[in-house]
């Protein structure tokens, strides 16, 4: 449920209600002395961060997907170059 900010026309009072969005709008304002009409203010929102795992759809990639991936780029890596003992033997 939101908060919504609420302005009197009469004096000037603003206020911030938390209210259902299916609630109905308020029309009096809450002050003691003053009957006057309010009007909704429209608010920009807030800012929303996603932080943490589980927001992409590749964070929910399948067992079967993630082991092909680790397959495919260990067969993409270079192999080293293993020395033999006939290079060793002809070098001496």
């Amino acid at each position: 449920m939101p908060n919504y900010d609420y302005k009197c026309q009469k004096c000037e009072h603003i206020f911030e209600v938390f209210q259902g969005m299916n609630d109905p709008k308020l029309t009096d304002c809450p002050q003691e002395d003053c009957d006057g009409d309010v009007k909704r203010l429209l608010g920009t929102g807030s800012g929303l961060i996603f932080k943490g795992s589980g927001f992409y759809q590749t964070d929910y990639r399948s067992d079967s997907y993630k082991a092909g991936e680790k397959k495919a780029s260990s067969d993409a890596k270079p192999a080293k170059k293993s020395e033999t003992k006939e290079s060793k033997s002809k070098d001496s």
